[in-house]
């Protein structure tokens, strides 16, 4: 498996304005069921991606730290930087550890709205973040209605060579670039995105995407449920359904991978507690086992020595599957990605 590096190029740091423009938004929300976190509890509180996600970090981390440590763990999902944001800034925290994408990882540390971190391992701290595992977003299809799928974006577009509801993620900084792959631009000529370009390209999908989904559970579920025939879809949310026994397909040609990152909200009493964590949980074995269960790929090299190579090939940092994707260039974007989400929020309700 080909070792990563934490480029730092390989991330955009936004404006403050974008981020002030953010939070602002975010300290409008009300959250679900906030408590004040006191670090006396011996409990820590972790915001999840829940389904699989958990399923596998409760059986690999959470669990095997709490028996190493004593430290209780509770979750609650999904992921929100907004929660995140907000949570810092009123002293109220509903949790004390998250994990980011790149892009908001960024965002996050530029605004001092996440702790100081240190690497617990070689190459593995980035932004004050710790990397922990990577995903891709791939092209998935119903075998029933579709006997061969597509294997380019560009074919995914085609709707009279693949006809059917389509489904994408309602994510900007995913679905432009693939906009842009499905028009016909080449891998290597990606980046900076030319963001005009990907709204047209967008604008001839736009009345055949029956669902813009929100959350991984809803995408498994209407891939494996029928609801759509085509969807763009996290790869470990396609082998859930899968799993489940759903008549499906995928291809890892011209899949793009993002990479998860564990992070410390600002201030919050646990802090201590939660670099433990962050630790334990970055640590060869125990991520190992984790990506194994949950599909993704290992960002600590030395987790590789404790993944079988049958492990490793349904992972998108397996050789084999990674040759055929590409990496987000948050650095090289284009553009303000806030902006550019905003301008895709507004393109949607249009």
């Amino acid at each position: 498996m080909p070792k990563f590096t934490l480029d730092p190029a390989s991330l955009m740091t936004p404006s403050r304005r974008t981020f002030l423009k953010a939070t602002g938004l975010a300290a409008a929300s009300t959250l679900a069921a906030p408590y004040v976190a006191r670090a006396e509890d011996n409990v820590l509180y972790i915001n999840t991606w829940g389904g699989p996600w958990d399923e596998a970090a409760r059986a690999h981390l959470f669990d095997p730290f709490t028996a190493e440590t004593g430290i209780k763990i509770q979750t609650l999902s999904p992921v929100s930087f907004a929660k995140l944001a907000q949570q810092v800034h009123t002293g109220t925290y509903e949790f004390d550890i998250t994990t980011l994408g790149g892009g908001e990882l960024v965002r996050a540390n530029e605004a001092g709205i996440i702790e100081d971190l240190e690497a617990p391992y070689e190459g593995g701290l980035f932004e004050n973040g710790v990397a922990s595992h990577a995903f891709a977003t791939v092209m998935a299809w119903r075998t029933d209605k579709i006997k061969e799928g597509p294997k380019t974006w560009a074919e995914f577009w085609d709707v009279e060579r693949f006809p059917g509801g389509r489904s994408l993620q309602r994510y900007a900084a995913r679905v432009l670039p693939i906009a842009l792959l499905a028009d016909g631009v080449e891998v290597k000529d990606l980046y900076p995105l030319d963001l005009d370009r990907a709204f047209e390209s967008l604008d001839r999908i736009k009345d055949h995407v029956r669902v813009w989904w929100t959350a991984g559970a809803q995408s498994t579920q209407i891939l494996r449920d029928g609801e759509v025939d085509l969807i763009g879809i996290w790869h470990g949310r396609y082998f859930e359904a899968e799993k489940a026994g759903a008549p499906v397909a995928m291809t890892w040609n011209q899949g793009e991978i993002d990479r998860a990152y564990w992070v410390v909200a600002k201030d919050t009493p646990n802090a201590e507690n939660a670099k433990k964590f962050i630790a334990f949980a970055t640590s060869a074995k125990p991520l190992a086992e984790f990506v194994m269960q949950a599909d993704y790929g290992a960002l600590n090299p030395a987790s590789n020595e404790f993944i079988p190579a049958d492990a490793a090939a349904r992972m998108p940092t397996a050789p084999a599957n990674y040759s055929q994707t590409f990496e987000q260039d948050m650095a090289n974007f284009g553009g303000d990605p806030a902006e550019a989400s905003e301008r895709f929020e507004e393109w949607l309700a249009s």
